[in-house]
Formats: C-alpha cells, structure tokens, sequence
C-alpha cells in the first residue's frame, strides 16, 4: 500500500476494502485478509502454507512478526486518521506454539494511544483458539503538516 493510498481516509476504511487495497503487496503474499477494522480493534486472518514454512516444517517467525506489525499498524492508522501518518519503531513478537497447518487469525488492540507514541498488542491465535503468538508493537505519530 502506498502513502497516497493510506491516506485515502483511513477513518473510513472497512476489512474488504483494507484486503483489496493490500493485494500485491507484502502482505497479500501471506494471504492476510482483514475481518475487523477499526480504532480499537483490528483482526485478520490467514491459511498456513508450506511457502510460509522455515526449514523445520513450521511458520516462520518473521510471519507472525508480518502479521503483528501489519495489524498494528493499520489499527493505530485508522485511529489516528486524519492527523497525519504512523510507523513502527519497535515489534517485540513471542512465539508460543508451532504450527504446520490451518487458519490463523490475528487480533490488536491498543494498549496506550498518546500524542506522538501507541502502543498496540497482538495476539495470534490457531483454530482452536490457543495463543501461538503474541507481540506488541510501538509506533510513532507523525502529524501531517499544515499548510
């Protein structure tokens, strides 16, 4: 997604338009697809595939990394809106459970929203709703400039 196309009103943004604005992008790779969207909550999903595999036979870390960061940011966008744009400035990712297989939905939610900083936390889990994963993720508020 480009940064014309985040600022397409972020406020505004439902999870169908939020997937089809993410295709052909890094994301769209692992097959993440929004299911919620919105200030407080974001949520998506996706089905392991064995591209998404380390050499062990399970996901790789740096998935979960994607997916955390990915969601997190996107909540804290649509939070702060209008405002201007935000980064990530640090994703802090656990992995609690291998997978080989099957749909994982990831969940954030902020856990502090400030006016240059938040911080978000995400939570990964497989379909019989155990936590393979768990991560927070800082990111930065940069206002937009006025003219």
């Amino acid at each position: 997604m480009t940064q014309r196309d985040q600022s397409l009103s972020m406020a505004n943004m439902t999870p169908e338009l939020m997937t089809r604005l993410s295709e052909g992008h890094f994301t769209d790779l692992i097959g993440l697809k929004y299911t919620e969207l919105g200030p407080d909550r974001v949520a998506g999903e996706w089905v392991v595939s064995p591209q998404q595999h380390q050499p062990a036979g399970i996901v790789n870390g740096g998935v979960h990394c994607t997916v955390i960061e990915t969601l997190a940011s996107v909540g804290g966008s649509v939070w702060f809106g209008e405002r201007g744009t935000v980064v990530g400035v640090n994703n802090n990712t656990d992995f609690l459970r291998p997978v080989r297989a099957g749909t994982l939905r990831g969940v954030a939610t902020p856990i502090h929203r400030g006016r240059t900083q938040q911080l978000w936390q995400v939570v990964i889990t497989d379909e019989q709703d155990r936590m393979v994963a768990r991560g927070q993720v800082r990111l930065h508020n940069l206002q937009s400039v006025q003219d």
